[in-house]
């Protein structure tokens, strides 16, 4: 399958942002990764304004009926106001922005969630999926203040397997019965290192990666 023009872009660029970058990395669950994807490299305001275009690339293509977009603290933040920046420049999609404090506040408005309420249909964006345990708090913070979540965007798909043979994004979509919408996965960073060449240690690095934790195809 060909890479669509925004995906190519994407991956192009986060590897010049070095948000995407080959080598030897122990994520958060333990796993040795031999890419990583960091979306914090985004740090500057053009950075900023970009990525949530491509965010706004991915919702143009989906039906999907949505009040708010959401991001959770931290990475998620900045993640959910530049989707809803983005949304407003490219597509005149007027949504509010929400985000939630690692720790309730006692003082001035009090409570865990910044921005719009959590109420009516929610969007969740995020970074990526690796064994999902940031996205399913996630769905229990918008469920738990009582709004409805009716749809994930994040900018990659590690396609790593979850508790069966199908990959965690997979296990997600058929636990909440939500759409999982990508910019990215693990398949199209294959391809387009490989079309591009100079990646050939880096390749069988991932493959080897993708024999123990990713799904048998």
């Amino acid at each position: 399958m060909s890479l669509e023009p925004y995906q190519r872009k994407f991956i192009e660029w986060a590897i010049e942002q070095k948000a995407l970058t080959f080598g030897t990395y122990t994520l958060k669950s333990g796993r040795v990764s031999p890419y990583f994807y960091d979306a914090a490299k985004f740090n500057k305001g053009s950075a900023f304004v970009t990525v949530g275009q491509f965010y706004a690339d991915v919702l143009q293509n989906v039906e999907l009926n949505y009040e708010v977009v959401f991001g959770s603290a931290y990475k998620g933040i900045p993640i959910a106001l530049s989707t809803v920046n983005a949304l407003m420049e490219k597509c005149n999609i007027d949504v509010a922005y929400s985000f939630n404090r690692k720790e309730k506040k006692i003082h001035g408005e009090g409570g865990n969630i910044v921005g719009a309420p959590l109420k009516g249909n929610v969007l969740i964006v995020d970074d990526v999926i690796s064994v999902g345990t940031a996205i399913r708090e996630c769905l229990k913070i918008v469920k738990e203040n009582g709004a409805n979540p009716v749809g994930i965007v994040i900018a990659l798909d590690r396609q790593e397997k979850g508790t069966g043979e199908i990959t965690v994004v997979q296990q997600i979509e058929q636990e909440y019965n939500l759409p999982v919408k990508t910019i990215i996965n693990l398949d199209n960073i294959v391809q387009y290192i490989t079309e591009c060449g100079g990646y050939e240690e880096h390749l069988i690095m991932i493959e080897k990666y993708q024999n123990i934790y990713g799904v048998k195809k």
